[in-house]
């Protein structure tokens, strides 16, 4: 049983209807008229173009997307949308902008419709990007106030929307009082002070693959592997852990935030993969206890051989996927699907061989990444082609803020992340500006603003739009047990994912031309529908003959 699912787009649209003889005719509100794509029909009364072509199985019984499958998006705070004018994004602004990203209506369509989000830092720090903190339990002002934290939170679950919250133990900030209290404890030699072993220490400044920095009119070291303002924090010391374990409680207990993102989560102790995977898994249990429910997913950024370790306590971001040179991109390209689907598979077996729990969480770009759009365009397709790999698949995809409309960026010349983090391009009035050190010109942005993509039924954000809805459509893609299929002598691939005895097959044709595939050669399943449709063209089946035009990708059930 299907039901349609209607995506709504505010569409400016003036038609006249003139007649031979130059008298201007209105249309009969039957008459479709269609925007320039031909792909979306309008509704003449209100203006809109509505997306039909969405539909949902209602045939049976299935639950909610799981928290451990959701579909979460990205927020450079400082960049994402500004409320009180002074150019910087604030807790005020997301408020502002939620219906933007959930609306809390699924059927209303006129929201991205992501299931989280995951807020960079937002503690008190003297920097632009907060990822040194000065205070754990104090908003930065910039930002806002803990007030505002608690509304936001509010605010999520209001609309079944998870909330976590980028945290970073791993180092401070020089200014926080620990570091502080630390330095005047060691020029003293006060071992009695409590923060006399907070920070890593060393008598002397070699220390071969790491970097220590003097501590101020002292005579040690303290080590500092990102920068000298980012002093290290000493995880031998069990005042240290409970310490970090008591902020995480705060956020948890007294805020009500569903989790955490962890930064450097390999530098707890560097190059020393077995005593950090021991504290992750010591804070992951005690977390745990706290909210059995909790959300984490850690920065491990290496190799899969290394971030598989981890998987025995959390999930971690797949950087394989990642970048202008992961898995994505390259499938996206005109890669071979056949490759990228045994990967999700195999990555898939070696985390659940860790840890059942534990997933796979794609993403295309982070705020320490060169943005997609400058690799992948939309004139060539690819960062459509991209998004369906990413979206429709398994785990918890992250979109990075601006993904959805093509937003650049990239370190260049300046060679500063602050480019990797600009102003979000809203169009209206968002009094929103790029952060302090960026120097990416403006002239480069070629793609658009939100306002503009909302009024283009075929731009990259109802793209993205669309295929969030069809994930939630077709829930056995994010709940169900992952199995790649193996086509030979082609580059077509896809994968079929089975939930409680139910089962949906996904096709991804990322080459530039139409490929007909039988499917009897991969899979023994009957009577099998075409329910979605998405990319640049179209897809049909004929008996067991799959039929789909390039760049494009098919759902069957």
């Amino acid at each position: 049983m299907r039901k349609a699912y209607r995506l709504t787009v505010v569409f400016l649209i003036m038609s006249l209807w003139v007649s031979g003889c130059g008298n201007v005719i209105e249309p009969e509100p039957e008459v479709k008229v269609y925007d320039h794509t031909g792909r979306y029909e309008l509704d003449t009364e209100r203006g809109e173009a509505v997306i039909n072509d969405v539909t949902f199985n209602s045939g049976y019984d299935i639950p909610g997307i799981k928290d451990n499958n959701r579909v979460f998006y990205e927020i450079f705070v400082g960049s994402f949308s500004d409320s009180n004018g002074d150019g910087i994004g604030d807790l005020r602004g997301i408020i502002n902008r939620f219906d933007y990203l959930n609306d809390g209506d699924p059927e209303s369509g006129l929201s991205l419709g992501v299931e989280g989000i995951w807020l960079s830092p937002i503690f008190k720090s003297p920097s632009y990007h907060k990822y040194d903190v000065a205070d754990y339990y104090e908003i930065d002002e910039q930002f806002g106030t803990m007030e505002d934290l608690r509304e936001l939170v509010d605010l999520c679950h209001k609309r079944d929307v998870k909330i976590i919250l980028d945290l970073v133990i791993n180092h401070t900030s020089k200014e926080n009082k620990w570091f502080k209290e630390f330095c005047s404890a060691r020029r003293h030699s006060d071992s009695s002070n409590q923060y006399y072993d907070y920070y890593v220490a060393s008598d002397t400044e070699s220390h071969p693959g790491k970097i220590f920095y003097k501590i101020p009119s002292g005579d040690e070291y303290y080590e500092g592997n990102f920068s000298s303002d980012m002093p290290e924090l000493n995880y031998d010391n069990p005042i240290v852990r409970k310490e970090v374990l008591k902020i995480a409680q705060y956020y948890l207990e007294e805020i009500g935030v569903d989790g955490f993102r962890f930064d450097a989560a390999k530098y707890v102790y560097l190059n020393e993969n077995d005593k950090n995977v021991e504290f992750w898994s010591w804070y992951m249990e005690k977390l745990r206890e706290m909210d059995p429910s909790v959300y984490c997913v850690a920065e491990v950024w290496d190799s899969d051989s290394v971030t598989k370790d981890y998987a025995v306590c959390m999930n971690c971001f797949d950087f394989t996927m990642a970048q202008a040179d992961g898995m994505i991109s390259a499938t996206a390209k005109r890669g071979d699907v056949n490759k990228y689907t045994s990967y999700v598979e195999q990555y898939i077996n070696n985390v659940h061989s860790k840890n059942e729990l534990t997933t796979i969480v794609p993403f295309i770009a982070n705020h320490d990444t060169d943005r997609a759009a400058g690799y992948m365009t939309l004139s060539s397709g690819y960062a459509k082609v991209a998004a369906n790999l990413y979206i429709l698949g398994p785990g918890s995809p992250f979109i990075y803020y601006g993904e959805e409309i093509g937003l650049k960026g990239s370190r260049g010349s300046a060679n500063t992340d602050a480019n990797r983090r600009l102003a979000m391009l809203w169009g209206d009035d968002d009094t929103i500006k790029n952060p302090t050190g960026s120097t990416f010109d403006s002239n480069k942005q070629t793609n658009g603003t939100v306002d503009g993509q909302k009024k283009d039924g075929d731009s990259l954000y109802n793209y993205y739009k669309k295929l969030i809805m069809i994930r939630k459509a077709n829930p056995e893609i994010a709940l169900g047990d992952y199995r790649a299929y193996k086509f030979k002598n082609t580059k077509f691939g896809g994968f079929v994912s089975t939930y409680e005895g139910n089962s949906v097959s996904v096709f991804h044709n990322t080459s530039g031309s139409e490929i007909s595939v039988d499917l009897s050669t991969v899979t023994d399943q009957k009577s099998l529908k075409i329910t979605d449709v998405i990319g640049m063209g179209d897809a049909s089946l004929d008996g067991d003959i799959l039929t789909v035009s390039g760049q494009t990708s098919v759902i069957l059930r």
